[in-house]
């Protein structure tokens, strides 16, 4: 009997866990261009790759991938971090190139192969094309997102190089499987990229701006791997390894159940992001309750303090009252007028006594 189980991690009853591993080992978003790594195997033993020229860098694994296959890199971050800076300083076959594709690349040895995985909008990826296709047209290209959310819609990596004439009204918001407008609950970018607003129509998204530039090109070819937000291949017919590479590629590109499994990814994964969305905005409704609870319960203390300050001094002088009720009255002086007219009478009177003969009557 013969058994393949091809690159399933199906485990063994000793070791049943073998595929969970493997899940949670890959990141949520399987956005990182390291899972292909099976497909770059299969175009560098398709055709020569001696100088690979990357743009957009992640953290330098996929950097030295290609170096691991055998060609020098050039990778283009126009503000690398300093864990990325450090990772490829380490590495004698990756060159870090500071500054923005497409400006740098006439200043970059001619590639064998070209990875444009930077700034996901038309205006950028069609001159980067533009400049592939006119000075390297023996090179292989890779253009990763070109299927949703990119493919149509243009993002904008903040701050924009993209001029405000070649870049549509954007917003922060983003992107879901679930409904065609855009929403806060969506694929949204905080803070290190926009969205534009509309998807579709003319110089809109990475998969718009390939097709113009096949439109003008005459014998390119170009495919998808339907995977993992799309894994395009551009080549030019009679280059080096083009057919070869294109015919390796022809299980991948033409498989219906890798964009069935693409399409299912990209709807969990949206319903995740409108979940962690809700659950995140109950959490901010419960802590503002929870502040207003506690400003109302801070209002109501002060209040009793007050009304506590209120009964004591009430009562104070409730006590003070009922003391001069039981206080006997003070005969009030008379008045100073009544006095002295008293005085007067009782002088006079003295003086009529004084005045008398001796012997007379009183």
């Amino acid at each position: 009997m013969t058994r393949d189980l091809g690159a399933a991690a199906t485990g063994s009853p000793d070791d049943p866990h073998e595929q969970s591993r493997a899940a949670r080992e890959q990141p949520l978003l399987l956005h990182s261009m390291a899972v292909f790594r099976e497909l770059f195997e299969t175009v560098f033993r398709c055709r020569d790759v001696g100088v690979v020229v990357e743009v957009g860098v992640e953290s330098g694994q996929v950097s030295a991938l290609y170096a691991d296959l055998g060609a020098t890199v050039h990778c283009v971050e126009p503000a690398p971090g300093e864990e990325l800076r450090a990772v490829l300083d380490g590495d004698p076959r990756l060159n870090l190139v500071e500054g923005l594709s497409p400006a740098v690349l006439p200043d970059l040895p001619v590639a064998d192969l070209y990875i444009l995985d930077g700034d996901h909008n038309y205006a950028v990826v069609r001159d980067e094309l533009a400049w592939i296709m006119a000075n390297a047209p023996d090179a292989v290209v890779v253009l990763h997102d070109v299927l949703w959310p990119c493919g149509r819609r243009d993002f904008y990596y903040q701050p924009s190089p993209v001029a405000p004439e070649d870049a549509h009204p954007a917003t922060t918001d983003g992107p879901t499987v679930w409904h065609d407008e855009l929403t806060p609950a969506g694929f949204v970018g905080d803070g290190a990229y926009t969205v534009a607003e509309r998807a579709g129509g003319p110089r809109n998204g990475v998969l718009t701006a390939v097709e113009d530039a096949l439109d003008g090109a005459g014998d390119w070819r170009f495919q998808i791997v339907p995977a993992v937000f799309g894994f395009g291949v551009l080549a030019r017919t009679g280059a080096p390894g083009t057919d070869a590479v294109f015919e390796a590629l022809r299980p991948y590109t033409s498989s219906r159940l890798l964009a069935a499994m693409e399409n299912n990814r990209i709807a969990l994964y949206t319903r995740v992001l409108q979940l962690q969305y809700e659950a995140a905005a109950r959490t901010r409704e419960a802590t503002r309750l929870t502040e207003t609870v506690n400003a109302q319960q801070q209002e109501i203390a002060r209040l009793k303090s007050e009304l506590d300050r209120a009964a004591t001094e009430n009562a104070s002088r409730s006590q003070e009252l009922r003391r001069l009720q039981d206080t006997p009255p003070v005969p009030a002086p008379a008045p100073e007028h009544e006095l002295g007219a008293a005085v007067s009478n009782l002088g006079r009177a003295l003086s009529a006594r004084i005045r008398k003969p001796p012997g007379s009557r009183p």
